[in-house]
């Protein structure tokens, strides 16, 4: 079975939504919108419920504090297929003209612990890149996942 990333929009659940209820678009609970508003004081959203006819938030130029809760899964995008990495790249882009990007995406608890803990002098991450793992049975050189690898690299204190 495929994974989520390598399947068509059509295909993919993000897009035909979750369980039977086929609900697939969720928007942020007014309470947590509203407490970074009240610190960051938004004043766009390159991710729109409803999107405005015409809209691309990839494309178009942003604010000066912008919140983005961007589609979790893949999108079409100028006939390409684009995920949450078109996202980060966007959002990096508006970050290094000076504006401000509150960006959420979900991810493993363990990843935020470790995030923590480079926060702070004795740990950093550093991107491996697509490991092309070994095999245990042969020694020969795999694929890759596809994925980048993190390498958490926390010093003792």
């Amino acid at each position: 079975m495929k994974h989520q990333s390598q399947l068509a929009p059509a295909n993919n659940k993000f897009h035909k939504g979750n369980g039977a209820d086929q609900k697939h678009y969720w928007l942020t609970p007014p309470d947590l919108y509203a407490a970074l508003d009240a610190e960051f004081h938004f004043d766009f959203d390159p991710c729109p419920y409803p999107l405005p006819e015409g809209f691309d938030g990839l494309t178009c130029e942003w604010g000066t504090s912008n919140y983005v809760n961007p589609p979790f899964g893949s999108i079409i995008h100028q006939g390409k297929k684009k995920g949450p990495t078109a996202w980060v790249r966007k959002a990096i882009l508006e970050a290094e003209k000076g504006k401000w990007v509150i960006l959420v995406y979900p991810v493993d608890k363990w990843v935020l612990m470790l995030m923590k803990a480079i926060l702070g002098e004795h740990a950093h991450v550093r991107n491996l890149g697509d490991v092309h793992w070994l095999a245990t049975e042969d020694g020969s050189i795999g694929k890759g996942t596809g994925r980048h690898i993190a390498c958490f690299i926390l010093r003792p204190r």
